[in-house]
């Protein structure tokens, strides 16, 4: 049964008159006419209206029907408004999953800026390590995430990266320690005996990577899978251990932070991440352009080492 003749239906049926229906809906009488004619022997033949001289008047079989024609045609009215309200991004919902450094200033810029600009769409956030959340994306339970190179190149055959930004390291010692003093570069070769605070105890996939191109094999002491943490084993004179720069700005002051000389290039990529051959939500494309804007405010060398 057509939807169309459901609707020309219930305007006949609210005014009264093929004339009168045909004007609102700004088709000729004739084509309202046979909408009619083809929902009634839909219906098996039985008159919907009697044709009066002046106007139509409902049947009894009409009247039965008016209630259920007028909530399918409400049903669509209200399809029609979300759908519009999706593309307008003022409804609709946003799925989205996140590593924890870039939760650390990123996220939380991009997600104040998307909220004033799209009050109405219902926000579901997760937190995770890149593999995890790639893979929440692959089984649609997210409709982007936000990873990183950290792990190694990211998978381009099933997702579509949306470049953030580059991002540098620091390595972090206590406010004490020698190299902290003159707070510049330095080559990682230099902590080559250091006790090392990682998230694993090997440095293969971890930010410790960047040892790994500089030719040694950190010694890991301690295991620590919460950035902020780490800082408080570096702080107690415990190791040092590697910040990324999304996360500096929040390194507490007993700790000394030092840029990282790595010739192999920026330590690490971040991305936005959707899956390839599915469509990208309105709301995931918008929340996509203002993670850029916010990847563009922040200062540089948290982007990238000169």
């Amino acid at each position: 049964m057509s939807t169309v003749w459901l609707r020309v239906f219930v305007e006949v049926a609210r005014h009264g008159s093929f004339t009168v229906a045909a004007r609102t809906l700004g088709w000729t009488q004739s084509a309202v006419s046979r909408q009619v004619s083809s929902l009634e022997g839909a219906l098996g033949g039985a008159p919907l209206f009697d044709r009066l001289p002046r106007g139509v008047r409902l049947t009894e079989a009409g009247r039965v029907l008016v209630p259920y024609a007028e909530a399918v045609a409400e049903t669509l009215r209200g399809a029609g408004r979300e759908l519009a309200a999706l593309r307008a991004v003022a409804g609709g919902r946003l799925r989205f999953g996140a590593f924890a450094t870039a939760d650390a200033a990123l996220v939380p810029h991009a997600l104040a800026v998307f909220r004033t600009r799209h009050p109405h769409v219902a926000v579901h956030r997760e937190e995770g390590f890149t593999p995890a959340l790639l893979e929440r994306l692959t089984a649609g339970h997210l409709d982007l995430a936000v990873v990183s190179t950290t792990s190694g190149d990211l998978p381009t055959a099933a997702y579509t990266l949306h470049h953030l930004l580059d991002e540098s390291l620091y390595v972090a010692v206590p406010a004490g320690h020698p190299l902290a003093a003159g707070r510049g570069p330095v080559r990682l070769g230099l902590l080559a005996d250091a006790d090392w605070i990682s998230g694993g105890r090997g440095p293969e996939g971890t930010l410790l990577d960047a040892a790994l191109r500089q030719g040694f094999r950190p010694r890991i002491v301690h295991v620590v899978g919460e950035w902020t943490a780490k800082q408080g084993y570096v702080a107690a004179g415990l190791g040092v251990t590697l910040v990324p720069a999304l996360a500096a700005a929040s390194v507490r002051p007993d700790v000394a932070l030092l840029p990282v000389l790595d010739e192999g290039g920026p330590a690490r990529a971040v991305y936005a991440a959707t899956a390839r051959g599915r469509s990208l939500p309105p709301a995931a494309e918008a929340f996509v352009g203002v993670l850029r804007e916010s990847a563009a405010r922040i200062p540089r060398a948290a982007r990238t080492m000169a």
